[in-house]
Parts: C-alpha cells; structure tokens; sequence
C-alpha cells in the first residue's frame, strides 16, 4: 500500500510541477500582450491555453481525489495531498488572471491606448518574480525560498494601491481619455492577485515542509 500510494504522489507532484511551468509561461506571454499589443498571443490565451490548464486542473483534482479515496492516507502522505489540490486550484486562478491581461489587451488595443500612467513593466516583473520563486520552493521543498515570496508581497500591494491616485490624476487631466485609464486599474489589480496567490502557494510549501500555517502566524 506505501509503496502505490507513494508512486502516485510521485506522479501528482509532476503533474503540478508542469502545470506550474505552463502557468508561468502564461503569465509572461499575457504581460507581452499587454506590452506589444500581440493579439494572436491574447486571443490563444482565451482559447487554447486556458482550455489546457481548466482540464490540467480537472484531470489533477481527480487523480488526487481518487488517491484519496483508494489508499485513505494519513499524516505526511495526507498533509501532501491537501497541499496538492490547494496548488492545483491556485494556479488555475492565476491563469485566469492571464487571461484577463489577454483580454485587457485587446480593449487597449481597441481603445487606441497612450502610454501607461504607472510602472506596469515593474510591477509585472515583481508579480512574475514571485510566482518563479514560489514554484522553484515546491520544487526544492524549500521554505526559506518560500518565505522570501511572502516578503515581496508588501512592494506589490503597495504598487497597486498607488496606481488609484495616478489613475485619478489621469482622469483629471485627460478626461478624453477615461475610457482608456479606466482600464488601468483593473490590470494593476490582476497583478496583485497573482502576487496574492504566488504567496498562498509559497504558505502552501512552507505547511507542507514545516507543519506550520504561517498565514495564522502573521494574522496573530
């Protein structure tokens, strides 16, 4: 029985570790949208690439829950499972926030966008750079990697919040142009969450190394 249940966690952990690396390669391909305007590129992250990541997502859940259900695990094997499924769900979530990039992108394009009025390239790197480093601590099982994710955080929500005081200067300044700076916060906010969800994942690994809920710790 130990040894089948560890052959399929095996195989799970692979499963998401791929799922991973697709998620991030979304993400970049999402910010280039943004970028270059690059709608071929937008219009398969709606499409093709969102289809492969909803059934990565489906065919991860089923294979967890059917673990779950054959072999009932217990403690560590158990702890592992849990993390998996919780993985499997945020990154989904942060590929829909790609695709909501994708999907800014082509109304920018539409809207005949000027210039971004906040540091959008910055904020994209740092929300990127958590994400990278949050996948490389579930792939080294290291929680100091994963704890430096949960720093990074603070810079991001800072970022975003700034970006309502620009984008009301924006509107005050170039009232012709509300249609387009409207758009603006809704992409700083994608990041945002993305960075939110990069942390989770990196709280995710910490539980699963170390035991502990480190969002209780820094909530108390």
């Amino acid at each position: 029985m130990t040894i089948h249940i560890h052959k399929e966690i095996d195989r799970l952990k692979k499963m998401i570790l791929e799922m991973g690396t697709k998620v991030e390669h979304n993400l970049h391909e999402a910010v280039k949208t943004i970028v270059k305007f690059d709608l071929a590129i937008a219009e398969r992250l709606m499409g093709e690439e969102e289809d492969i990541i909803n059934q990565m997502e489906i065919d991860i859940e089923e294979e967890c829950l059917k673990t779950l259900a054959l072999h009932q695990p217990v403690a560590v094997d158990l702890r592992v499972l849990v993390v998996i499924l919780k993985i499997n769900n945020e990154l989904e979530r942060i590929n829909d926030f790609s695709v909501n990039l994708a999907e800014r992108a082509i109304d920018l394009n539409r809207l005949g966008a000027i210039q971004f009025p906040f540091d959008f390239l910055g904020m994209a790197e740092l929300s990127q750079a958590m994400l990278a480093k949050c996948l490389d601590s579930l792939i080294h099982m290291n929680p100091e990697l994963a704890r430096e994710v949960i720093a990074s955080d603070d810079e991001v929500d800072s970022r975003h919040a700034a970006v309502y005081q620009v984008v009301k200067e924006e509107i005050l300044s170039k009232p012709e142009k509300i249609d387009i700076t409207i758009q603006y916060p809704s992409i700083s906010r994608y990041l945002e969450r993305v960075a939110d969800l990069a942390c989770n994942i990196a709280e995710d690994v910490i539980y699963l190394v170390e035991g502990d809920i480190v969002r209780h710790q820094e909530e108390s």
